[in-house]
């Protein structure tokens, strides 16, 4: 029988980080229902008063990462108060650099976000990712980072999306017998390239399911057994004959895939070779 847990996320930012610390956390159960509440800017007392009404009717755990004190202060008092387990999971690691650093972290909210190079470089990298998607301008990968080849259906768009918001300029092209990819691709020098691959019986699961959502007959070569397991052999020698790494994701996760090959991109910059 699931456990309902009411979870209260507050910020004094956009909350992503909670998001993704409730989230990584909440996958270590199972037979959890939770019902999330998310309080975003808060960055007043009286806002901060109506979200504890809405606690108080709804008990059940606090996560927040505020920086203003006194608002701080009257969370966690009412919270006591109200017997409520309360949690601010950035304070282990701020104490920690503040005693290695030798200074006190600037109570700011949102200064991750702040409009530095490094957010207009990822939104650069999002521009371009969009725009070479699908093999579109090959003309232009040698700016790319990163650059993802594979059967159609092998993940590569929402990889490249994932890794374009990491700051990666990613272009990606579809492997296709009838239509080999153009030249460019094998005399590329500044990205990475990296071949994707999975198993026939999930590429004809993942294609049958987009052939059915389009509303499309099931019954063709894109779905074959035969064919499909001639089409990844030949991506497969590809990726072999040009000394591309390569990834399997048949039981990866975009963002696990994302991360190995953010991996291989270290590697690659330390000048680490692959085994």
């Amino acid at each position: 029988m699931a456990v309902r847990l009411h979870l209260h996320l507050l910020s004094d930012s956009t909350g992503e980080t909670l998001e993704n610390i409730a989230k990584a956390s909440l996958a270590q159960f199972d037979d959890v229902e939770t019902v999330r509440h998310f309080w975003p800017m808060v960055r007043t007392e009286v806002h901060l008063d109506r979200i504890l009404q809405e606690i108080a009717q709804n008990p059940g755990l606090v996560i927040y990462t505020l920086v203003n004190p006194a608002i701080r202060r009257v969370l966690e008092a009412r919270c006591r108060a109200l017997g409520l387990s309360l949690v601010a999971p950035l304070d282990p690691v701020n104490d920690a650099l503040s005693g290695l650093l030798g200074q006190q972290a600037k109570a700011r909210p949102g200064r991750q976000h702040v409009l530095n190079a490094e957010y207009f470089a990822r939104v650069d990298a999002i521009q371009y990712t969009i725009a070479h998607d699908d093999g579109i301008a090959a003309e232009e990968w040698e700016e790319a980072d990163i650059v993802l080849a594979g059967v159609s259906r092998s993940s590569k768009t929402p990889t490249s999306i994932y890794l374009a918001n990491r700051g990666y300029k990613t272009a990606n092209i579809p492997i296709v017998i009838e239509s080999p990819p153009p030249s460019t691709l094998f005399g590329l020098k500044h990205p990475l390239v990296v071949g994707l691959t999975t198993s026939a019986d999930r590429l004809i699961a993942i294609r049958r399911n987009r052939l059915l959502s389009l509303h499309q007959a099931t019954e063709t070569p894109y779905v074959d057994q035969d064919a499909v397991a001639r089409e990844i052999a030949y991506a497969r020698r590809m990726f072999a004959d040009s000394g591309w790494p390569v990834i399997d994701v048949t039981r990866r996760s975009i963002e696990e895939t994302a991360a190995a090959i953010i991996a291989l991109c270290n590697d690659r910059r330390d000048g680490v070779v692959a085994g």
